[in-house]
C-alpha cells in the first residue's frame, strides 16, 4: 500500500524539472455509466457494471533560525547548529528559486500542543509554498492573537526572505477565516479556504512527529483546538451537474503525464508535486478517479475551477458519492442504485484509492468515450493533522 509523507530531498531543495507533457486523456477499461442528479428529471438511471477490476494491492531536516518564543522581531537565517532544538523556529528560502515566481502561499495559525512558561497554550504561525521552496515558522504567545499580529508577520516574512507578497495565501481551518482574511485584505492578498493546502498539511504531520513531540512543553493527548469541519453535505448547485459520470482508472505514469500537461494546454484542473509528496507508486499501479461528462463540459469545468476541489468520496450507506471543496462545504455528488453489485464496486474504489495513499482524480469530459478531457484535477484524500 502507498503512503503519503514529504519527500526528504525535497526539503531547502529545487524543484525537478517538469515531465513531458501528453496531449490526450487515456480511454480506461470499460467503466460504469450513471447518470448524475439534475433538477428537471427523477427518472431512475441503470447502472452497467464493468469487468473485474484488478486492483494491487520521513523526515525533515530543517535550518532553522534562532529566535526567542516571545520575540516577534528576531529574525536571523543561522546555520545546523538548532537542527535538534525543537523551540527554534525556521526561516527559509530556496536560493534556486526566483522568489518573483513564488505567487501562492499556504498558511496556518493555530495552537499547538505545547504548554510555554504561564501554563498557555502556544500558538504557531507555519508558511510554505506549495513546493517547499519557502519555509517559516514562528511561535506566538496566545494573548497576542489576531489580525493585527497575522498581518505584521505576513510583512516580516516577506522583509525577511526578500520576496514580494504573494497573490493568494490558503488556509485549511474555516475558524480562522475571519483573522486570515481581514489580515490579507489591508495587504492586498487574496485568501483561499481550501484543504489543497497538501504540502502544508504533509509538514504539520511532519513537524508533530520532529518538533512539537520534542519540544519540553508538550502536552500528549491535547485534542486540537479547531479541528477540522466535516459537516452534513449539502445538494449540488444546478450549475455543477453533469450528465454521465463513471469510475475509472489510469495507470501512475499516465496520471503524471495528464498533470503534466496541464500547464501546455487550456484545460482546467489542479495539479499535485508528486516529486514532493514522495509517494512511492509502481507506474502501473492503476489510479482510480472519476470521469464525468457533460455536453457543456467546458462550462462545467470552468465553474468546477474555482471550487477548490479537495476530494470525491463514496458513502456506500448512502449510495452517493461525496464531492469535498473548499474548507468546510460537501456537496452530494452523484447517487446510485444501491444493490450489492455496485456496493461492491464502489468499496473497490475506495479501496483502490487507499491503496494509492489516497491519491485518485477528477476528469470532466465531452463524452465518456472521448480521449480528451476538459477538466482535471489530481485529489489526494488525506487525514486531518494531528495538530
Amino acid at each position: 500500500m502507498a503512503t503519503v509523507s514529504l519527500n526528504p530531498s525535497k526539503i531547502n531543495q529545487s524543484r525537478s524539472e517538469s515531465q513531458k507533457p501528453i496531449s490526450s486523456f487515456l480511454s480506461l477499461s470499460e467503466p460504469i455509466k450513471i447518470s448524475l442528479p439534475t433538477s428537471h428529471s427523477s427518472t431512475k438511471t441503470k447502472l452497467f457494471l464493468p469487468k473485474s477490476h484488478q486492483f494491487r494491492s520521513n523526515s525533515i531536516s530543517e535550518s532553522s533560525i534562532s529566535s526567542p518564543t516571545g520575540d516577534s522581531s528576531a529574525f536571523s537565517i543561522t546555520g545546523d547548529e538548532n537542527d535538534d532544538d525543537p523551540s527554534a523556529e525556521l526561516s527559509f528560502l530556496d536560493p534556486d528559486v526566483d522568489p518573483r515566481s513564488i505567487s501562492e502561499w499556504e498558511l496556518d495559525f493555530c495552537s499547538r500542543p505545547i504548554l510555554d512558561i504561564r501554563g498557555k497554550k502556544l500558538w504557531e504561525l507555519v508558511v510554505c509554498d506549495g513546493t517547499l521552496s519557502l519555509q517559516h515558522t514562528k511561535f506566538f504567545p496566545n494573548n497576542v492573537i489576531n489580525s493585527i499580529t497575522l498581518r505584521d508577520a505576513i510583512l516580516s516574512i516577506s522583509d525577511i526572505l526578500g520576496v514580494p507578497l504573494p497573490e493568494k495565501i490558503r488556509f485549511f481551518r474555516s475558524q480562522m477565516q475571519t483573522i486570515i482574511t481581514k489580515a490579507c485584505g489591508e495587504l492586498g492578498i487574496k485568501p483561499v479556504p481550501s484543504k489543497r493546502c497538501l504540502s502544508l498539511i504533509l509538514w504539520l504531520e511532519e513537524r508533530y512527529e520532529t518538533v512539537y513531540m520534542r519540544h519540553p512543553g508538550f502536552q500528549k493527548g491535547s485534542k486540537p483546538l479547531l479541528a477540522l469541519d466535516n459537516p452534513f453535505p449539502m445538494e449540488l448547485p444546478e450549475n455543477l451537474f453533469g450528465e454521465k459520470w463513471a469510475f475509472v482508472q489510469l495507470p501512475f505514469s499516465a496520471v503524471q503525464e495528464e498533470v503534466s500537461s496541464l500547464e501546455t494546454r487550456f484545460a482546467f484542473g489542479g495539479s499535485l508535486d508528486l516529486d514532493l509528496l514522495g509517494l512511492e507508486i509502481d507506474d502501473k499501479t492503476l489510479v482510480p478517479g472519476l470521469a464525468v461528462a457533460s455536453s457543456r463540459a467546458k462550462p462545467l469545468a470552468a465553474w468546477m475551477n474555482g471550487l477548490e476541489v479537495c476530494s470525491v468520496e463514496v458513502d456506500a450507506a448512502q449510495a452517493s458519492l461525496i464531492l469535498s471543496v473548499g474548507v468546510s462545504t460537501r456537496y452530494v455528488y452523484a447517487r446510485y442504485n444501491k444493490n450489492a453489485a455496485t456496493t461492491q464496486e464502489a468499496e473497490a474504489w475506495e479501496a483502490a484509492k487507499k491503496e494509492c495513499g489516497g491519491l485518485h482524480f477528477l476528469a470532466i469530459q465531452d463524452n465518456l468515450d472521448s480521449d480528451d478531457c476538459v477538466g482535471f484535477w489530481l485529489l489526494l484524500d488525506l487525514p486531518p493533522p494531528p495538530v
